[in-house]
């Protein structure tokens, strides 16, 4: 094959995938080097995790720093409650059997002290409080001969409940569900998206190229993601946006080059080595916008200001970038070195359908009344849309608590008796003080006169306050128990009568004093109000900068006005169908969760960015391919037909990938990734289907030559492709997404 003219400066997408196919070996070996470095990188450096004080947002956030940096953390405690299995309890036999817990857990080293047993005041439990030795941040390392200790107390009285509830054994419960729960994604996502792509390509090689790198950028960006934690510290699901956007877009990325490659072959007869530069330069360059849309989305995040938004924001970011990478550097390679093998081993029936040279049946029949009468079908899909996004206007936010974790838990029904046989560990509001240490003896009388002025109050529990000082007298901690629940709308009140009348009257008079008041319900009540601050700049900043990234490669203002316009109305309705589906109670049978009323409060925001990421994936590959029919010679009607009905097979493949990835994180235990695979599974069907197929093309019709104003589509018309040294003009026959 004979090299280009001197003259003609081919894309970088070109110049990469052709280094890489005439260097196969060289470039699959750096690949390969490149995932093991990454993943070696990630188990030497270790992971660092978001503390509970960094996680904290504002008031609650100081108040457990100002905790933490005077050393008035409490210890880590765990709690052994003992119930009847059923009717009333035995009290003598609980007797026995707290003795029995204490006499066993007193003498592990891990143990401080043991309290003695308590009843509650209704007499249906007894409670023995344990106190761990070391770090409380770390108590979870700890925590298993405790939950050992209260097995084998359990063992030996069968007929009573002994069960074991605190943070530490909380936590580990919750991590092992995590883990569980991820494993079963990648068990069930794999062979899911395998039989997806076989569908396709009809080929088993074809379909595994992109399941095999999505897999190696999932576990780069796992690698990788650990090195950064020690920048920017790791929230605990980070690993789980990893997973949930490596298969989705991975697979992605690939399956569009791979069926640009593969069909310049099959019906242009081109060479291994043209056909891939043509996907490069179509399909690869695609896949850059797409990618930067994603991360300039992901980028969105860290407008917040939230140690777990930019977490997860980081290793979503890491993911896509790995993810364009490989499609733009190894896929060539590898799709050299397989050659015609990447079409083996056939499967007969789905061979014969994937490389049929037909257009779709059903999709020209949807397209006709957005091509015949755009105007009507934009305005009747727009406000179609508009009212499935109206339920969102009543979006209720909530952080994640006991109520939304999944009842397969154990530890969360410990929690529930706790709760209910002693109120006052409900819910802690903790008043933090920081003084001269000068007026230490002041501070310390004005709490108790708050606390006992709070024990009438039928919002706390009497005589829970206990006030606690510093070692320099600088800081005193007021601990003060309400029995309401801690995402209740009293509880809250609870909180806000505390900050804004109860406290400051307390400490008014007193010299150079700084206070705070903090706690689990405080910490939700600030991150709600953390989150809906952010919400206004991450949506201008995702949305002013997808405007400029469309505006700049199609040189449309149009177009990037359309964009923003669109993806808002398609979020907006994902949201409405969150709404309807969990905040109400008609889907909990069959998505198997609890409806607390409420959506945990980091999905919406979190998920906005990744809808306004990943709508580009089709956005961008089909306004390519209408865009190329344009400049083909084609009018704007007839070339939204062709750019829509030839790309379908492709694009519809890609997003039956991304729903049944998100459709699997749907089925998960956990409610906040119910939640977000749910919404995304949603966003991408209303792209896939209601988008592409209503609202675009009607838009797209309706503009007609005024959709790429003020640049100019038209002038591209007849523009030569150099191949090699061929001279070819724009083609539109085939299945790729150029």
């Amino acid at each position: 094959m004979s090299q280009a003219p001197a003259t003609t400066r081919r894309p970088a997408t070109v110049r990469v995938a052709r280094w890489s196919a005439t260097h196969p070996w060289r470039a699959i070996a750096l690949w390969l080097v490149f995932v093991s470095a990454c993943i070696a990188i990630g188990n030497l450096s270790g992971l660092r995790t978001i503390s509970e004080v960094d996680a904290t947002p504002g008031q609650a956030g100081h108040a457990a720093k100002l905790v933490h940096d005077s050393g008035l953390s409490e210890p880590a405690t765990e709690d052994v409650l003992i119930t009847a299995r059923s009717g009333t309890l035995d009290h003598a036999a609980a007797a026995r059997a707290a003795h029995d817990v204490r006499s066993r857990m007193a003498v592990l080293p891990e143990v401080a002290k043991v309290d003695a047993p308590v009843t509650a005041k209704n007499g249906a439990a007894v409670l023995v409080e344990v106190t761990l030795r070391g770090n409380p941040g770390d108590a979870r390392d700890r925590v298993g001969p405790l939950l050992d200790t209260t097995a084998k107390t359990q063992q030996a009285f069968p007929a009573l409940r002994v069960e074991q509830a605190g943070a530490a054994s909380l936590t580990n419960a919750v991590n092992d569900q995590v883990s569980s729960d991820l494993g079963a994604a990648a068990d069930f996502s794999l062979p899911v998206t395998l039989v997806i792509l076989l569908v396709a390509f009809g080929a088993i090689l074809a379909a595994g190229v992109p399941v095999l790198l999505a897999l190696s950028a999932v576990g780069s960006a796992t690698g990788l993601s650990a090195l950064v934690s020690h920048l920017i510290p790791d929230s605990g699901s980070t690993s789980s946006m990893i997973l949930l956007m490596g298969m989705a877009v991975g697979v992605d990325y690939s399956l569009f080059y791979v069926k640009r490659a593969r069909s310049e072959r099959h019906r242009h007869g081109r060479s291994h080595l043209d056909a891939i530069e043509i996907a490069a330069e179509t399909s690869g360059h695609s896949v850059i916008v797409s990618g930067l849309a994603v991360i300039v989305a992901m980028l969105g995040l860290f407008v917040v200001g939230d140690p777990v938004f930019a977490s997860l924001a980081a290793g979503s970011i890491i993911v896509v970038a790995v993810a364009v990478l490989s499609s733009l550097t190894v896929l060539p390679a590898v799709l050299v070195k397989l050659g015609r093998r990447i079409d083996r081993p056939r499967v007969p029936v789905l061979w014969r359908w994937s490389t049929a040279d037909r257009e779709p049946r059903l999709l020209p029949w949807l397209l006709r009344p957005a091509l015949t009468r755009p105007g009507r079908t934009l305005l009747i899909s727009v406000l179609a849309l508009g009212a499935l996004a109206v339920p969102a206007l009543s979006m209720r936010l909530q952080s994640d608590t006991l109520q939304t974790l999944p009842q397969s838990i154990g530890e969360t029904h410990a929690f529930a008796r706790l709760t209910a046989a002693f109120p006052s560990r409900s819910t802690t509001h903790y008043i933090v003080v920081q003084a001269p240490a000068g007026e230490s003896g002041a501070v310390a009388a004005r709490l108790r006169e708050l606390a006992g002025r709070l024990d009438g109050d039928a919002l706390f529990v009497a005589g829970s306050g206990e006030v606690r000082t510093s070692a320099d007298h600088t800081v005193h901690v007021l601990q003060i128990a309400t029995d309401r629940d801690p995402e209740s709308g009293a509880a809250r009140d609870s909180v806000r009568q505390l900050r804004g009348t109860l406290v400051p009257g307390a400490v008014r008079g007193l010299h150079d004093v700084h206070w705070a008041v903090g706690g689990e319900t405080a910490t939700s009540l600030d991150t709600d109000t953390a989150l809906s601050n952010a919400l206004p700049w991450v949506i201008g900043f995702v949305v002013l900068l997808t405007m400029l990234i469309m505006g700049w490669v199609f040189r449309s203002a149009l177009i990037a006005l359309s964009t923003a316009l669109i993806n808002l109305l398609s979020a907006g309705a994902a949201f409405g169908v969150l709404v309807l589906t969990f905040q109400h109670t008609w889907a909990e049978k069959l998505l198997d969760f609890r409806s607390t009323g409420a959506v945990i409060n980091w999905i919406p925001l979190f998920t906005f960015a990744v809808l306004f990421g990943l709508s580009m994936d089709y956005h961008v590959f089909v306004l390519n391919h209408v865009r190329e029919a344009v400049a083909g010679g084609m009018s704007t009607r007839h070339a939204v037909r062709a750019g829509i009905t030839r790309s379908a097979g492709t694009v519809t493949s890609a997003a039956l990938v991304m729903v049944s990835v998100f459709a699997i994180f749907a089925a998960l235990h956990m409610v906040e990734m119910k939640q977000l695979g749910f919404t995304l599974a949603v966003a991408v069907l209303i792209d896939a289907l209601v988008v592409r197929v209503i609202v675009l093309p009607s838009l797209l019709t309706l503009l007609g030559r005024w959709t790429w104003w003020p640049g100019s589509a038209f002038a591209q018309r007849h523009r030569p492709v150099h191949l090699g040294g061929a001279v070819e003009q724009p083609h539109l026959d085939h299945a790729g997404v150029g």
